[in-house]
């Protein structure tokens, strides 16, 4: 029998919760199943297994990170697009790490790519990228160039990995301006 008022968006919803908490790696059907004081098996009416949930997550925070992008990307171009679009990206993962987290585990394109969050976050990344005239296949070269940039840097500032004297925010703008400078000389 299905628990009145659990559905599958309520248990994705309480597992970013549990992420954001706990860490991502804490998210198991069994910390949610005590969330909601209910047996394990109960859960799997809503959900078809472990992997299923943190895929589901997964999504949700890519759709949310993908807003926050969106939003401030809008109506730029160039530089201040890339710092936008990079600054957003840097907020969300700092405001929730472990749905952050759920955002870098390995997914199987079959699982996502006819996702609207999937084809957002291309058309976001892109779209940017095409505003210093890149085409096919510096698009990915250079997408999966911001990526690593972009996690390298926070995975390391989310573990306490810069102790330097330096602000980590000003470390942050020279690898921008860097990633900006590059992005204007590719292919040249």
């Amino acid at each position: 029998m299905v628990r009145a008022g659990i559905t599958p968006d309520l248990l994705v919803r309480a597992a970013a919760e549990l992420a954001d908490e706990a860490g991502f790696e804490k998210v198991t059907v069994s910390a949610l199943a005590r969330r909601f004081g209910v047996k394990d098996a109960s859960l799997y009416s809503h959900i078809k297994n472990l992997r299923d949930l943190r895929v589901r997550l997964a999504l949700l925070a890519s759709g949310e990170m993908n807003d926050a992008i969106g939003a401030a990307v809008a109506g730029r171009s160039g530089r201040d697009a890339l710092v936008a679009f990079a600054d957003a990206y840097r907020d969300y993962a700092l405001a929730h790490p472990g749905r952050y987290a759920a955002t870098q585990q390995r997914i199987e394109l079959h699982e996502v790519q006819d996702t609207a969050v999937f084809q957002r976050a291309v058309e976001l990344t892109y779209g940017m990228l095409r505003g210093y005239g890149l085409g096919e296949p510096d698009l990915t070269d250079a997408g999966r160039l911001l990526r690593a940039t972009f996690h390298g840097f926070i995975h390391i500032e989310l573990s306490g990995g810069f102790q330097h004297t330096r602000p980590v925010a000003a470390s942050w703008a020279r690898s921008l301006d860097a990633l900006h400078t590059t992005l204007e000389n590719w292919g040249k």
